[in-house]
């Protein structure tokens, strides 16, 4: 597996299959398997069968295993990151399809060497009670095509390195990555250890439903995730659920904006604005607002986009044909609603695949649809705020709260306005950075559970305490 052609020969489906396109030129990529409800039950068999044993090695050779793994990824690297660009769509340079095969094995290895010791809770005359974590058994992950082969590893990782197997439901638009990065990890682990199930919605519903998974691991819509809730009440399952955001940046007027407009670009254009935590809804002082406006557009006028296997590309199309619609969709209600566009907001459509140009549209009002949806493309609104408690109240006035941002050239300003923003992360003078030892989750309806770190580990375990 050595080279895409050897990857994808690996994964090619014997059954029932269907074609998946590289959505910036509309070539077939490869057939996937499209599987049923049969073949979660078998997935679900092999996982029952083979998660015993592995609870039974214990952390450290565990470990071991996730460690050979994760060398078996950066192995299999360079192929893993040119189906990613052709199935998901983002470049290969900058940060995308190559970086993000690179935090897979990252995100592994942090997961397999982080250490999660019993805590002594009382040990007094009172007496003596300890804390530990015990593995769930089985668990589900379903991800989203956004980012598919790292988020497929911030769900497996910890949940393996608790002792638990895992069944994979990938999104139905980039089912070939996962199940290839899944194909890599099982040249190390146990047989039926870890499974992907590659069908549609009643093969989801059926995983979340199944009475012998114990925990859910979702990343996806708010839409999806209340769906989830629903269907895994029954069975009381276990739930982290990281659902939609449409994060809010405040730039205070001591900025220099020359000095903040890369970081401004990226932390909302990053993956082509394709990221739960990116940068959505940009607030900035109107004294500044003019100059602010006027150096991001110019950095982002100079990022090119295009094809992902042209190694000069660092930026891609949307995903899928849907996402486009929405994109366009908001921007054309931004430019009804007085919106003046600064950049971008003129797709070429006569052109293969689903390319919306970076956009950047200025003086609008905080209810604009751009500013009020969350978009989840290149396409960023600016709204123009005199008064800072006015952007405040904008920022926290959505029912989702994933991230949030403040720019300031006096961190203890921003550190103020920070504490006063309803998000599970706030950011100062970034948006949207994650780090594998770093709790993250969502405040509101942008969902629920922590992961990464110590805090990640301790989801994916059932919480045990011996007293006496």
């Amino acid at each position: 597996m050595d080279t895409l052609e050897s990857l994808l020969a690996a994964i090619a489906p014997t059954g029932a299959s269907r074609d998946i396109l590289n959505p910036a030129t509309g070539e077939l990529v490869a057939k996937v398997a499209e599987h049923t409800v049969d073949d979660l039950n078998a997935a679900v068999a092999a996982a029952k069968k083979a998660q015993p044993a592995w609870a039974a090695l214990g952390h450290e050779k565990r470990s071991e295993l996730m460690m050979k793994a994760a060398d078996a990824i950066a192995a299999h690297a360079e192929p893993l990151a040119q189906l990613l660009t052709r199935e998901q769509g983002k470049p290969l340079n900058g940060p995308n399809a190559r970086f993000e095969i690179g935090g897979a094995e990252a995100w592994l290895r942090v997961a397999a060497a982080t250490p999660l010791e019993t805590e002594v809770v009382v040990d007094d005359d009172s007496g003596h009670a300890e804390l530990t974590y015990k593995p769930i058994g089985l668990v589900g992950a379903i991800g989203p095509w956004n980012w598919p082969a790292m988020i497929t590893i911030w769900q497996v990782a910890p949940a393996l390195r608790m002792g638990n197997a895992v069944i994979v439901k990938p999104s139905e638009f980039t089912p070939l990555i996962v199940t290839a990065l899944i194909k890599v990890l099982n040249t190390v682990l146990p047989e039926g250890l870890v499974s992907v199930v590659s069908g549609g919605r009643e093969v989801g519903a059926a995983l979340t439903a199944e009475p012998s998974i114990g925990k859910i691991m979702f990343t996806g819509s708010t839409a999806t995730g209340k769906a989830i809730i629903k269907s895994s009440a029954d069975t009381v399952k276990r739930l982290t659920l990281e659902l939609g955001g449409n994060d809010a940046g405040i730039v205070l007027p001591d900025v220099d904006p020359k000095a903040i407009a890369e970081g401004l670009f990226w932390g909302a254009f990053i993956n082509t604005g394709q990221t739960c935590a990116a940068l959505k809804r940009l607030y900035v002082h109107e004294s500044i607002a003019d100059e602010v406006a006027k150096e991001l557009a110019a950095f982002a006028a100079n990022m090119p986009m295009g094809v992902g296997t042209d190694e000069n590309n660092v930026l891609g199309p949307l995903q899928n044909k849907k996402q486009y619609d929405i994109v366009a969709d908001l921007v054309e209600k931004a430019k009804a609603g007085g919106g003046k566009v600064l950049l971008g907001g003129n797709p070429d459509e006569s052109q293969p695949g689903f390319f919306y140009p970076t956009t950047i549209v200025d003086h609008l009002s905080n209810d604009n649809a751009l500013v009020a949806i969350e978009q989840f493309g290149p396409a960023l609104p600016i709204v123009r705020y005199s008064d800072i408690d006015q952007a405040i109240e904008w920022a926290n006035g959505l029912d989702v709260g994933l991230g949030a941002s403040v720019w300031s050239a006096d961190k203890t300003k921003a550190r103020e306005v920070a504490e006063r923003l309803v998000a599970g992360t706030v950011w100062i003078n970034s948006h949207g950075g994650v780090h594998p030892m770093i709790p993250f989750g969502g405040a509101k309806q942008s969902g629920y559970g922590l992961e990464f770190g110590v805090e990640g580990l301790k989801s994916l375990g059932v919480p045990q305490v011996i007293n006496g």
